[in-house]
């Protein structure tokens, strides 16, 4: 596969992440957002092999984040290969559907980019008899702003130009605003063409969070809400129909998890964060910023604070957490044993590395080991 120069780091990251047990995962996964995996049948992968069953049987239902979709693809695959007669459907529907369908009792366990808020967690109760909503991250990566402008392969902006970009007030490819941060190349005098999400997303909560904190002046919306906020632009169902969108339409630009960039050919822009050169939208660089997070969940919940507005050298500071979401009690007694061993399996060390080609980013050590700690105490 063809990669961008914004991608090129990834063989070089995997190697780094091998030496040092920090994170890289990367591989070019389906671009439906729809259709759950099913793997049942297929030979068992080295990674796999070494899966724990441990009386998972029959169907396990779960929803919400498509950022998380390719790496919840490799995941199904290999749990459904090394467990037989076990079926896990995952319908990446976004964030906000995945907690509605959780908190409906319609789903084990929902994904998100974002943590539970208050109210969620309130209404978790009804259903976690005994217990509540917890936040498991298990996923992080980079969310990539893919571009599709003939002539220009190596495009820079900051967070204040991103911020008048999706708000409408920068409406043109060669807007001085966006010039000057790309002395010398070709701008057209052409319309952006800007896409968001049509769905209740974590990721464009993600994305409002950081517009929020690193341009405060340019971008006024609700950083907590998962529905796009901005008036204008197009609109697009899931990364993938986000991705769709940039990849065919000349002069747009729009937001995604890495892998469905690296999967569409699709190139992204690097950040001036105010470091000493613009910041490339890999695995890599996302570590860097994720390593930085901060715990501030307690007990079961391991809810994390990211720093949006970071100037660190070479940290990506655009990036999100996938949180797997379940009752810490309460869970339904037929299908807690297959939930926690598809999320064993997840955050075990061979679940994180079998990600190792799908462009995410796993927990970072400290993190991860709580997860692990975590997970077997589901009831």
């Amino acid at each position: 596969m063809k990669l961008s120069r914004k991608n090129g780091l990834r063989a070089s990251a995997i190697g780094a992440l091998v030496v040092s047990g920090a994170l890289v995962l990367s591989a070019c996964g389906s671009d439906n957002n729809n259709e759950p995996t099913k793997g049942g049948g297929e030979k068992t992968s080295a990674a796999a092999s070494n899966i724990k069953c441990d009386g998972a049987k029959g169907q396990l239902l779960a929803a919400g984040s498509s950022a998380q979709k390719n790496a919840m693809d490799l995941w199904v695959k290999n749990f459904q290969a090394a467990c037989e007669g076990v079926e896990v459907n995952y319908q990446a529907i976004g964030s906000g559907g995945g907690i509605t369908k959780f908190n409906q009792g319609q789903v084990a366990f929902a994904g998100s980019d974002s943590a539970l808020k208050d109210e969620e967690v309130a209404e978790s109760k009804k259903i976690c008899k005994g217990g509540t909503g917890v936040n498991l991250p298990m996923v992080g990566g980079p969310i990539a702003i893919g571009y599709k402008l003939e002539g220009v392969d190596n495009l820079v902006l900051d967070a204040p130009t991103l911020a008048k970009i999706f708000d409408n007030k920068i409406t043109k490819w060669n807007d001085p605003a966006i010039a000057k941060l790309n002395p010398g190349a070709k701008l057209p005098d052409s319309t952006i063409q800007a896409f968001h999400r049509s769905d209740e997303s974590g990721t464009t909560q993600n994305l409002g969070k950081y517009l929020s904190t690193a341009a405060p002046a340019d971008w006024k919306h609700d950083p907590k809400t998962k529905s796009w906020p901005a008036q204008g632009g197009q609109a697009a169902n899931g990364s993938s129909g986000v991705a769709t969108a940039v990849k065919d339409a000349e002069g747009s630009i729009g937001y995604f998890e890495l892998s469905y960039a690296t999967a569409n050919k699709i190139s992204t822009v690097s950040i001036n964060t105010g470091a000493s050169a613009p910041v490339a939208a890999t695995t890599e660089n996302a570590s860097k910023a994720i390593a930085a997070a901060k715990v501030k969940g307690t007990g079961s919940d391991v809810a994390l604070s990211l720093d949006y507005a970071t100037k660190a050298e070479g940290a990506y500071p655009l990036v999100l957490v996938t949180y797997e979401i379940a009752c810490d009690k309460g869970n339904k007694a037929e299908t807690l044993p297959t939930l926690k061993a598809f999320l064993n399996y997840a955050i075990s060390e061979e679940g994180q590395k079998v990600l190792a080609d799908a462009d995410y980013a796993p927990m970072p050590a400290e993190i991860a080991a709580k997860v692990r700690a975590i997970v077997p105490t589901l009831s």
